[in-house]
């Protein structure tokens, strides 16, 4: 056997699996079919490589017991008359294998966190292009750039915005390309403010930059609030408050006075959660949507509040608790299946038991800038940080754009900022 021959296998398999993130992350407006579920490309990367990855390294204890956990209460919830059999086997099936998925990719690749977290930058770049390309095409009436992606069959333009488009890229909507991109916003932010760069030039930020603005998406204008406010907190609230707050300030009023998406929605939200009442023709649908999955589960909650009802039950719950039940009107009773943001149906579907498992991660694994160690763990965990609120605030998928992905990556950047600290300074206690 040639020397080479080990090294070459290792790339032919790490090839696959950028890849599979790549697909998973990138491309998800595209079905082989819908029914009895939707199948994307890289379920078929889960097919060829998981089988062999859990031979290879059997199974983790403490995602056996979480899943074990949630499987019997989907029973349970089966059993009672609050969920149904083949809901919950595809939800909790996705779920388990997605996030089974990617522990063991972060196991492959010797839980080399920055190089996993470079291709997820170097494939929001490919987007962000891609997105240029649209918009240009857009702005010359070329139909075949901006209609490029007539291959998806989860694909649509998305029309408003400043300039009559709304960039969603390779997305099936802005409001994905808003949540899958945000990482890769806050690095690019942070590399066109300082002179050293992380993994993407000051050219290539730029790009994400513009792409992410012209998406005019609710969520990726909520990303660009956060991104400062993490910023703000990692290099020191007094430092920075009076560049930050009021830039923060005029951005708001900029896109509350100039973007009618951003402004009907904004009053949308706050009316419906200080008055609770719905006007139509005023208040926003998308607004009305979200507070009527927010009543759906407190509703929910109250009767399952220590582990919910179980997994894709939150559309049996939908069907109980809508305040759009009796609407004649098409369009209000939407997403009951999805919640229309994840937290949301944690809250719903797995009550106390789920919400607390991903506070725990959020909060223990979060890496503060620290200017005595500054390395890139602080920046993977703000940048991953805001894409998972994000998700939990408006996306209610609970794997779509690879969400499990950046879960895990989360996790294993701050177990490896621990054991850096503890390198450099052996006489540390090991948390």
């Amino acid at each position: 056997m040639n020397e080479l021959t080990p090294y070459i296998e290792r790339e032919r398999k790490n090839f696959w699996i950028v890849l599979f993130i790549y697909f998973s992350i990138f491309i998800n407006s595209f079905v082989f079919f819908k029914e009895p579920f939707e199948f994307y490309i890289s379920y078929i990367v889960y097919i060829f490589l998981l089988p062999g990855f859990i031979i290879k390294y059997q199974f983790n204890r403490n995602l056996i017991f979480i899943f074990l956990t949630l499987f019997l209460v989907g029973i349970v919830g089966i059993l009672t008359g609050n969920n149904v059999t083949p809901q919950f086997l595809k939800v909790f099936l996705g779920v388990f294998f997605s996030y089974l998925f990617y522990y063991y990719v972060t196991l492959e690749l010797d839980f080399d966190i920055e190089q996993l977290f470079k291709w997820y930058l170097k494939g929001a770049y490919i987007a962000s292009v891609i997105g240029i390309f649209q918009f240009v095409s857009f702005l010359f009436s070329f139909k075949p750039g901006y209609r490029l992606f007539f291959l998806f069959n989860k694909w649509g333009i998305a029309p408003g915005g400043t300039f009559g488009i709304r960039i969603n890229s390779v997305f099936s909507e802005p409001t994905h390309l808003g949540a899958a991109l945000s990482a890769a916003f806050f690095v690019s932010i942070y590399n066109l403010f300082n002179s050293k760069t992380f993994y993407l030039s000051k050219f290539q930020s730029l790009v994400i930059v513009i792409v992410y603005l012209l998406s005019f998406s609710g969520l990726g204008q909520l990303g660009i609030f956060l991104t400062l406010i993490l910023l703000l907190v990692s290099y020191g609230f007094l430092r920075y408050i009076f560049v930050i707050v009021p830039a923060a300030i005029l951005l708001f009023n900029f896109l509350y006075n100039n973007v009618s998406e951003f402004r009907s929605r904004y009053e949308g939200l706050i009316s419906m959660y200080t008055t609770g009442k719905f006007e139509l023709g005023k208040t926003h649908g998308s607004s009305f949507i979200l507070y009527n999955n927010y009543h759906v589960a407190i509703e929910n909650f109250k009767n399952n509040f220590l582990f919910g009802s179980g997994l894709g039950s939150h559309i049996v719950a939908f069907e109980k608790y809508s305040l759009a039940k009796d609407f004649k009107i098409v369009g209000f009773n939407l997403n009951g299946a999805d919640a229309n943001s994840m937290l949301l149906r944690l809250i719903s579907e797995t009550g106390v038991f789920g919400v607390l498992i991903f506070l725990v991660i959020v909060i223990k694994c979060y890496v503060r800038r620290d200017s005595e160690h500054l390395t890139y763990h602080w920046l993977i965990s703000n940048s991953i940080l805001i894409l998972i609120l994000l998700n939990l605030f408006r996306q209610g998928h609970y794997f779509l754009n690879g969400f499990p992905f950046f879960v895990i990556l989360y996790y294993f950047n701050s177990v490896s900022y621990k054991n850096y600290l503890y390198e450099q300074n052996p006489s540390l206690e090991e948390n």
